[in-house]
């Protein structure tokens, strides 16, 4: 017992871990972990490198949106620009300063950090970053960089806040980083809600 009188937490071990798989982004692995009052369970754990997304936000409020194929709902998704953390040592905020040049063509004056959203806990520990970049200007691709697959075929558009907002509420936003990046960001605008530093 504690000095508050209150139980200490379970240590949630791991007695066993297994891989099952592993592919080019995700890896899939079998814990057996001791659970409250004795016993334990098996998990079954996607892990994944992590992920960033960017609000970019210009002059007129605007939020840039892009529509892109997902393969695993079998339909296009209205999403913010984005992408994997899977480059060596790569910083996060350098990965989606990257990502901001390479999907949109655009660069940022200003970053802040704006909301931090692990996707599906319950069987992933995929963490995105989704940042707030204001004061936009327009760049060219990062040299090497090939616009291929899905991306061939993605539209972008840049939607009033406000806009964007009741495109949550009406489910045609439905990708959770833009869920919450969308909705934090006009949060943000419309208080003195004091924001992480972007690194």
């Amino acid at each position: 017992m504690g000095d508050s009188g209150e139980p200490a937490p379970h240590e949630f071990r791991v007695l066993d871990s297994e891989t099952l798989f592993e592919g080019r982004v995700i890896s899939l692995r079998r814990d057996t972990v001791s659970m409250p009052g004795g016993g334990d369970s098996v998990r079954e754990i996607v892990t994944h490198p992590g992920a960033v997304a960017v609000v970019a936000l210009d002059d007129q409020d605007r939020v840039v949106l892009l529509r892109q194929y997902r393969h695993p709902v079998g339909r296009h998704l209205w999403e913010l620009p984005a992408g994997l953390r899977d480059a060596d040592g790569e910083p996060p905020l350098r990965t989606a300063q990257r990502e901001l040049a390479e999907e949109v063509q655009l660069a940022a004056g200003r970053w802040s950090l704006l909301v931090s959203v692990y996707n599906s806990p319950g069987f992933s520990d995929e963490l995105v970053e989704v940042y707030l970049a204001e004061e936009l200007t327009d760049v060219a691709r990062p040299d090497g960089f090939v616009v291929e697959h899905e991306e061939a075929d993605m539209t972008v558009e840049r939607v009033p806040l406000a806009d964007a907002v009741q495109r949550v509420f009406d489910g045609d936003i439905r990708n959770s980083s833009a869920v919450a990046g969308v909705l934090a960001a006009a949060q943000a605008r419309s208080g003195s809600r004091r924001l992480r530093p972007a690194d």
